[in-house]
């Protein structure tokens, strides 16, 4: 007589560690599990033998091969923490990444007054904004995405978080409000269309249009540049996310369309990461 497999959380995290590729298969695993069965990650250490049911074990399964496959665990569970807070992330939407809070830094650090008007463009998720909105209630905080999903996303998040911002659809600057704004913050697309890693990994899961920006990755920075002048009042500060070996070009692209302080900061890692400069303030 065939007996029948077990259904142990321990062993179906077991299983799962020995075909999960990557830095943290049992942490995806346990993430996975607890996904399925509500169960905290504490109690699979503490009561190992405990059982699913058949129908989470088969979603559980399920999960396992996407994930084996490369699907980030972000997308898999539908949630990716940013600044403390829990976001819900769709494939629609770039997964928000741990060195981006380097830019909320950049933008508290700016010492902008109460009541300043801030804008988030290309939000995504809403991340960016949110996380401001957490640090700054008295700021009026407006983003923007061009993705229809996105932007219903961000709102969702904002409403569970209860963390008022306003949220449109705009192509950039093309279908706001005529408005100036004290802060311009982005995480724009700005990897180039060549680039091998956009096959590669979990980024492939991701979509391109929140990735990719032109031949050398710096059309949409160089419209973000070009126009943000135009948003901003005297002596307000525009904030940009770019590559790790795009800075000097982002310096260069500020300095020649007359922007002031072009200041390059980096990421957790050490790397260049974002730019940030300062509309001038006239006599």
């Amino acid at each position: 007589m065939i007996s029948e497999p077990s259904l142990s959380c321990e062993h179906l995290l077991k299983a799962a560690v020995a075909r999960i590729q990557g830095d943290s298969p049992r942490l995806d695993a346990e993430l996975l599990l607890h996904h399925v069965t509500g169960l905290s990650r504490t109690s699979f250490r503490a009561w190992p033998e405990r059982e699913v049911t058949a129908e989470q074990a088969a979603q559980f399964a399920d999960l396992l091969a996407e994930r084996v496959n490369g699907k980030p665990i972000a997308y898999l569970l539908g949630q990716q923490e940013f600044w403390s807070l829990p976001l819900n992330v769709s494939p629609s939407t770039l997964i928000p990444r741990p060195d981006t809070e380097c830019l909320v830094e950049a933008a508290l650090s700016l010492g902008l007054p109460e009541h300043s008007a801030v804008l988030d463009l290309g939000t995504g998720t809403g991340a960016i904004a949110l996380a401001l909105a957490s640090e700054k209630q008295d700021w009026q905080i407006m983003a923007s995405d061009r993705i229809i999903d996105a932007v219903e996303l961000a709102r969702a998040n904002s409403a569970a978080l209860n963390l008022p911002i306003t949220v449109l659809q705009s192509h950039w600057f093309a279908q706001l409000p005529d408005v100036r704004f004290d802060l311009l913050v982005s995480n724009p697309p700005y990897i180039p269309a060549s680039d091998r890693h956009l096959s590669e990994g979990g980024v492939r899961f991701e979509p391109s249009s929140a990735l990719v920006a032109g031949d050398d990755g710096l059309d949409d920075i160089r419209l973000l540049i070009s126009e943000g002048l135009n948003w901003l009042n005297d002596g307000g500060w525009m904030l940009l996310e770019h590559g790790y070996d795009q800075s000097e070009a982002v310096r260069h692209l500020f300095t020649k369309a007359g922007w002031h302080k072009v200041e390059t900061r980096k990421d957790y890692g050490g790397n260049d990461r974002m730019t940030l400069a300062q509309k001038p303030i006239r006599d």
